[in-house]
């Protein structure tokens, strides 16, 4: 019997709820699924997964993708304002499912496939402040996600938290624990000043002292009172089951000289730096060892508690890192949006533009595929708007059998619907090899393979990576191949509400006879208070922009409210914070804003009114 949990807040508690349970049928594929509590052993069958197939698959689910219509990615958007969009989305939503799936594709086109479904949620492990996220759920995500019975109680409290690698740099900085054997010790290119001599000898000195009442402590018995005055007195403290000892320090030039001295004036002694709770050093153990044999065994222990601790920083993370290490093909069904998710969640903040994007990415993921590109090829993109879909036309139109084999078992808890979709993405691949007569094991090894070309692929109207200089001809509508410069295309708002495509057509054909003229241009809803009109002839769109905003031969449009922009403001609105519900609020918003600005390039300067500090 299974239950479906659901939560809503109020203000800082959680209320759960659960409906009355009912059937449901058993899934096709056991999913491991993966939680704070199994994790650290679920990483390592990962990694051997990952390391045995020639692909990882990957599906996210986020709390939503986008919050309007346009705020999708159109037909008429060039590379850039598709990433701006999805860069926007990532940092808006939240990751609370990542499916990994290690799979591997034979000549016969058997898939055998491995999936994981991790379930993530931000969490401030260390109370640093960090992560601190907010971020936005759509109710039609959360209700999709709970009809698969997912499971809100489970994501929140047992959910793997994760940190990313800018993030990481940040959280070791401030921990003031940390205890490291790592610090390098750069011979010094200047000599030592007066001060450095006095500092080392009186360390030194010290230190020396020190040794030597820890060896006669261990030679005879004191009772406790003596014991623990002389530890007292020498300052010796316990690190572990050795003696240790700390010197404070005041800058990273006396850690230095505390480290260089110790290396080579004392064999069994290991200088330790303790950091500092704002960040630097705050003083150095050094931790008297018995032998050689005792000095390799701290060392030994010291990494692989630094090693625990990282991995408990980096939390999730540590899957991202096994997936670039390995350098396998990635294989995904949405790539922009699931790698800018994955770029501000896991690596560091989204870069402003698609070029750096892309050099970022590729320096962590070499060879990213998208299976939509694959459809492309054969002539389904359209038709498929979810990964069901696409598997559904592409049975209709093709004869392409895949066995899909499953090694791994999965208990009553983790035989659940979440994490199917990444099994479907490596189906979908493997289907789309098949038709495309490629093999996937060979393919990504010769240089002129058919799939080498959709490697780092973004835009679907790019062919590869290369592509990075951005055109500027465009795809206007979905379904139709011809391409026009965004130069020609107009963005026009302020009509009625209600009004059709068709019905604006008309009324810009009657608003002036060089409109007039037959198949001079065309008009789409963007949103229902938004249009685009794309002008077949060059010049006409600028002579709109004109007309429209000075009310020369189109007076009537212009006192009835109507207002037009060129795609620079488009890109403009695409660029900032002001992506509101709809794309003629926004635009009014830059246009606002760009007024504003051009109004403050001039100022009035009064000499007058200046204050002289000289007089004060």
């Amino acid at each position: 019997m299974f239950r479906r949990r659901f939560f809503s807040t109020n203000a800082s508690n959680f209320t759960f709820f659960s409906p009355k349970p009912g059937g449901r049928r058993r899934p096709p594929w056991p999913v491991k699924q993966v939680t704070k509590s199994n994790f650290s052993d679920s990483l390592n069958e990962l990694n051997n997964r990952i390391i045995n197939s020639d692909f990882v698959a990957i599906s996210l689910q986020n709390t939503g993708s986008y919050s309007s219509r346009w705020h999708r990615i159109l037909p008429f958007d060039t590379a850039e304002t598709a990433y701006l969009k999805a860069k926007y989305a990532a940092e808006k939503f939240q990751i609370l499912q990542f499916a990994v799936c290690p799979f591997s594709v034979r000549a016969s086109n058997k898939l055998t496939a491995h999936p994981f479904n991790f379930h993530l949620f931000p969490r401030d492990e260390f109370k640093l402040g960090m992560p601190c996220y907010s971020f936005s759920c759509q109710p039609s995500y959360l209700a999709s996600m709970a009809k698969e019975d997912f499971d809100f109680n489970n994501c929140i409290y047992d959910g793997i938290s994760y940190l990313s690698r800018a993030q990481e740099l940040e959280v070791k900085r401030q921990i003031s624990t940390s205890v490291s054997s790592g610090y390098v010790a750069q011979s010094s290119s200047t000599l030592r000043s007066v001060a450095d001599n006095v500092f080392v000898e009186r360390i030194k000195s010290r230190v020396g002292h020190w040794i030597k009442a820890c060896k006669r402590s261990a030679m005879k018995t004191d009772d406790a009172l003596v014991s623990s005055l002389r530890k007292l007195i020498l300052g010796c403290e316990e690190y572990g089951s050795r003696p240790s000892l700390n010197i404070d320090v005041c800058s990273e030039r006396q850690v230095q000289l505390v480290f260089e001295m110790v290396k080579t004036q004392y064999e069994n002694v290991v200088p330790l730096a303790v950091a500092a709770k704002g960040g630097g050093t705050q003083s150095v153990r050094v931790v008297l060892t018995s032998s050689k044999e005792d000095t390799v065994l701290l060392e030994k222990e010291l990494q692989d508690m630094e090693e625990e601790q990282s991995k408990h920083v980096r939390g999730f993370r540590e899957v991202i890192d096994l997936i670039s290490t390995s350098q396998k093909p990635v294989v995904t069904h949405n790539s922009l949006n699931d790698f800018t998710s994955i770029h501000s969640k896991f690596l560091s903040p989204l870069p402003p533009t698609m070029d750096e994007f892309r050099s970022s990415l590729h320096s962590v993921f070499p060879d990213i595929l998208d299976v939509n590109h694959l459809m492309k090829e054969v002539g389904l993109l359209n038709k498929c708007t979810n990964l069901p879909a696409a598997i559904f036309h592409l049975k209709r139109k093709f004869f392409a059998p895949t066995e899909i084999e499953i090694p791994q078992k999965a208990s009553v808890e983790d035989s659940n619907n979440h994490g199917h979709n990444v099994v479907r993405v490596g189906e979908l691949f493997a289907k789309l090899c098949f038709i495309l007569k490629i093999t996937p094991e060979t393919v990504l090894k010769t240089d002129g393979s058919s799939l080498k070309r959709h490697l780092n692929v973004f835009n679907l109207d790019s062919d590869n990576l290369q592509d990075s200089n951005e055109t500027d001809d465009i795809s206007i509508w979905t379904n139709s191949p011809r391409k026009i410069s965004i130069n020609n295309l107009v963005f026009l708002w302020g009509f009625r509400n209600g009004t059709s495509a068709g019905n604006l057509k008309n009324l810009l054909c009657k608003s002036s006879d060089v409109l007039s003229e037959n198949d001079v241009f065309d008009v789409r809803l963007v949103d229902k208070n938004c249009a685009v009109i794309v002008f077949w002839k060059n010049g006409l769109s600028k002579w709109f922009l004109d007309a429209i905003g000075s009310g020369d031969g189109l007076m009537k449009l212009a006192s009835e409210g109507m207002m037009a922009a060129g795609y620079e403001s488009y890109k403009r609105v695409c660029n900032s914070d002001i992506l509101g519900s709809d794309l003629a609020g926004s635009l009014e918003v830059e246009r606002v804003l760009e007024d504003d600005t051009e109004e403050s390039a001039e100022v009035y300067w009064n000499s007058e009114l200046m204050i002289n500090f000289d007089d004060l």
